[in-house]
């Protein structure tokens, strides 16, 4: 198949390879997205390739579509003699996804969704530059971001023992040392906590539309059509935004003086091991557990929405954590490089992508008119995209495209005369998020199930919606 001009070669359903000079390039996608992909992914592909300091493969998902550096859907590692790249992981470290299940249906919530819509946009804020409840001084931002969820639960009470166990390295990731975090950054950080921000980050009330694996679903209180959860899409705010950004500058300066050769100045890259290398790994991780205890946060507001506007306990209506994956990161993990039986530990450098370890929960998110899907990973992950698949729809129109095409306002009433409530920011960023603005979700899970980097559980169809 060729797609610009590249010849890629189908080696399996949603397989395909280009070979570069350097290394192997892993398409997992379908023929449709394939060509639905933007000319920039495959340069940025070849770029991330042909860099000093991977090992292995580089992985782009069937969500993928340029970003800053590398695509937005890559993934790829290095040994400890490796790189890193600042640019390739991204400005919002650790965006990620949340979901939570209720023991309502979408009929007994119907009289009150408009209320609990309303009362969400109130105490999550949403849009850029907007703080939220919680009040912390510096020396509570150190121990937040150095420790991650278990000091919010356990020191200052927001979130129940048990979330803990329900998130991605239980929400705290090592190695994070506040002393390389920049001033600027802290700044940031103090005011934005429980805070939703803009672009595509999103708090969606959602029902179950169907269920792929009843058994495997049950375990996580998932029953039945109609049951209604919630899932939260946000990450390190401008915390981890300023983070990536001081780094950034840092890296393409000493490289230069390095004479390190770049094959993308976006891709500026340092060894993990280099002083600085250590500084900037120290660094995402403050950012990594920012964006988890961010999450959390607003995960105790979720709660006492429902337990304002429905009454009662928010145990009532069980909100209990499913699961939180991040996208946006790396990490040091085992891996078993090109299937050679032998395991390696390698720095695996997310970008747009999600962990799948086998038997381990995958959120997918789509837009706020096609719906999500729960899926879990597989242990052909692991041999393919280094425990990787997709993280959501992926962009179909870049955002400028799509506020020309899109009438914010009246997809705001087309969305309530369907049933989905909405409270967004403005009507310029909903337009943005429009459907239409992306990728067919389904067919992106279509693509990771036939590559059996991950199965689906689950989907759910949105009926209200937070947006920045």
């Amino acid at each position: 198949m060729e797609v610009f001009g590249f010849k890629l070669i189908k080696q399996g359903q949603a397989e395909y390879v280009l070979t570069t000079k350097t290394r192997k390039i892993y398409f997992f996608a379908t023929e449709k997205l394939l060509s639905q992909m933007d000319q920039a992914v495959f340069h940025q592909a070849i770029n991330l390739a042909e860099s000093q300091g991977l090992v292995g493969p580089v992985c782009i998902m069937p969500d993928a579509h340029s970003g800053y550096g590398a695509p937005i859907g890559s993934v790829f590692a290095a040994d400890e003699s490796g790189f890193v790249f600042p640019g390739a992981i991204g400005f919002d470290i650790n965006c990620g996804m949340r979901l939570l299940v209720t023991n309502l249906t979408a009929k007994e919530l119907e009289p009150y969704i408009e209320k609990l819509v309303a009362k969400l946009y109130e105490m999550v804020p949403a849009g850029v530059g907007k703080k939220g409840f919680l009040s912390i001084n510096k020396n509570q931002l150190r121990s937040l971001t150095q420790s991650g969820v278990p000091f919010l639960v356990k020191e200052l009470g927001l979130g129940w023992a048990k979330d803990i166990e329900a998130i991605e390295e239980r929400g705290g990731v090592q190695p994070a040392d506040f002393e390389f975090v920049s001033d600027r950054a802290v700044a940031r950080g103090l005011a934005q906590l429980a805070t939703l921000g803009s672009g595509n980050h999103y708090l969606e009330i959602q029902k179950v539309e169907k269920l792929f694996d009843k058994q495997t679903a049950g375990k996580y209180s998932i029953f039945t059509k109609d049951q209604v959860v919630v899932m939260l899409h946000c990450g390190s705010r401008g915390f981890g935004h300023q983070i990536c950004s001081d780094y950034l500058i840092a890296f393409e300066k000493q490289a230069r003086q390095q004479k390190i050769k770049l094959t993308d100045r976006q891709l500026a890259g340092l060894p993990i091991m280099s002083q600085l290398g250590q500084a900037y790994l120290s660094a995402m991780g403050c950012a990594a557990n920012y964006a988890f205890v961010n999450r959390q946060a607003i995960t105790y507001q979720i709660r006492r929405c429902f337990e304002i506007v429905l009454g009662g306990k928010a145990q009532d209506y069980n909100l209990s954590l499913v699961y939180d994956v991040s996208h946006n990161i790396g990490k040091f993990e085992q891996h078993n490089l090109l299937d050679s039986g032998v395991e390696q530990r390698v720095f695996v450098q997310r970008k747009g992508a999600t962990r799948s370890f086998p038997n381990q929960p995958v959120i997918i998110g789509g837009s706020m008119e096609t719906g999500s899907y729960l899926l879990l990973g597989t242990s052909d992950s692991l041999k393919k995209s280094f425990g990787s698949t997709a993280h959501g729809a992926g962009r179909r129109l870049s955002r400028t495209q799509a506020k020309k095409q899109i009438d914010g306002r009246k997809l705001w009433q087309d969305l309530k005369q369907k049933g989905i409530y909405i409270k967004s920011a403005s009507f310029s960023g909903l337009a943005e998020e429009a459907g239409l603005a992306y990728k067919d979700v389904s067919e992106v899970v279509s693509a990771v199930s036939a590559a059996n980097l991950s199965r689906p559980i689950a989907y759910f169809k949105p009926i209200g919606n937070i947006k920045g």
